[in-house]
């Protein structure tokens, strides 16, 4: 028999394949932080031992949640300035609390507070778009949960640079000082059209060519958006990128709620890739991302929860239920984005835009041990006929009892292991005092 270091035995195993497969009496073996096997549980007992078998009899183990889209440490922004129109919102609150506040030790209290939230709720992988993304890395690396930071990129001087050459310049010294990292990995992240030129844009999307480097941007939000740029430049935002080279299998959208159908092909044509952040657009009425025709064009989509600040909460479970609900009634179809599809969005298709489903976003042999345990036991999942139903439809992230990251256990039985709780929450407290006595 082969000793591995864990093993894990669930009721339930849901890879996120091809077929749709739910896997029940399975277990999953890891060794150096892989998954080696993923077999009956007759099988791995025969097959291999270890000192660390976990036994999880009514548990679903699914692969760690890939939340696309998040400003980690705008959660010190939380239920600062809600129920407001987006322009608002962002113009007179978001933006001038951020040029009061913004710090390295903003960013890094915030993102501790982030990951805690994150890890607590399934998520294993997150894609930040912020400042200070150097310090992003290095508490994603602290805490032990996977990365990809945002080499971020706006027009204007901010406390993290000066103009567009020093963002592009530091994004790049940060990609170089990561090449070693296991956990953390960068795309670029311009803001979004209307704060970045076309010359920026076209060195941005070279550079992308040149290093196979994602590129994270917000696009098509609003109406209003849409609107203004027709009327300054007389094409769509969406066109202008596809002008400038950007559109292709290493775009990142977010949001989109603003496509036709032409746009939509377009995106199929190119293997780009849709962040779709469905509670944050309900949140600041910014409009609906027709996830659906998305699905139907074979446009790879996934999910985000975007900043604590619009959502309010990086709650990648509730995401996926409000995907499903949401493109339902958009659709007028109640066979639009099947439990399945969104539980896909949430892992494997999030992986994906990431360029990192080699490594993340299934449960199979060779993979990187990045899994989440789901107690159905609760009362709000029983009778369980489906636990991909109930996982989407009816779990909360309450009932996240463990999760692994390259075969790391970083939430034991509903308690972190590598973040002191109570000090986030107590940091956390103190800059809300400092910034609402302001």
């Amino acid at each position: 028999m082969e000793n591995v270091e864990q093993i894990l035995l669930p009721r339930w195993i849901i890879p996120v394949d091809d077929e749709n497969s739910i896997h029940e009496d399975f277990g999953i073996a890891i060794n150096a932080g892989r998954i080696v096997a993923v077999a009956s549980k007759s099988e791995l007992k025969a097959r291999y031992c270890s000192d660390s078998v976990v036994e999880l009899a009514e548990h679903a183990i699914i692969p760690g949640l890939v939340n696309a889209h998040t400003h980690a440490s705008m959660t010190l922004f939380r239920g600062l300035a809600d129920d407001l129109p987006m322009p608002v919102w962002l113009n007179e609150h978001i933006w001038p609390a951020e040029a009061k506040w913004v710090s390295r030790e903003f960013v890094q209290a915030g993102t501790s507070l982030a990951c805690a939230e994150m890890l607590r709720g399934g998520t294993t992988c997150f894609n930040d778009m912020y400042f200070f993304p150097d310090t992003v890395a290095e508490q994603s690396e602290a805490c032990g949960i996977r990365a990809c930071v945002g080499m971020i990129v706006i027009e204007f001087p901010t406390i993290w640079a000066k103009d567009p050459n020093e963002y592009i310049q530091k994004g790049l010294d940060l990609r170089s000082s990561l090449e070693k990292s296991t956990l953390v990995t960068t795309c670029f992240a311009p803001h979004a059209p209307y704060t970045v030129s076309d010359p920026t844009l076209t060195q941005i999307a070279e550079l992308s060519s040149e290093l196979n480097c994602q590129v994270h941007i917000h696009l098509h939000e609003t109406a209003e958006e849409v609107e203004r740029a027709v009327c300054e430049s007389g094409i769509r935002p969406f066109e202008r990128l596809n002008h400038l080279g950007l559109v292709n299998q290493r775009l990142m959208a977010v949001h989109m709620t603003q496509l036709k159908t032409h746009e939509i092909q377009n995106l199929a044509e190119h293997a780009s890739h849709v962040i779709h952040c469905p509670e944050s657009n309900l949140k600041l009425s910014s409009g609906s991302c027709p996830a659906g025709e998305l699905v139907s064009h074979g446009v790879n989509i996934a999910l985000g929860t975007d900043g604590a600040s619009s959502n309010n909460d990086l709650d990648m479970l509730g995401e996926m239920r409000t995907a499903s609900l949401f493109a339902k009634i958009v659709s007028e179809s109640a066979e639009s984005l099947d439990a399945y599809t969104a539980l896909r969005m949430a892992t494997l298709n999030g992986a994906k835009a990431l360029n990192l489903d080699h490594e993340i976003g299934s449960i199979e042999t060779g993979k990187s041990a990045d899994v989440v345990a789901l107690d159905l036991s609760h009362p709000a999942t029983q009778p369980c006929y489906s636990p991909v139903s109930q996982i989407v439809y009816s779990m909360s992230r309450d009932q996240v009892s463990d999760v692994w990251v390259a075969g790391k256990r970083l939430v034991n039985e509903g308690a972190l292991t590598t973040i002191d709780e109570q000090q986030s929450i107590t940091v956390a407290q103190n800059w809300c005092n400092r910034i609402s006595q302001s």
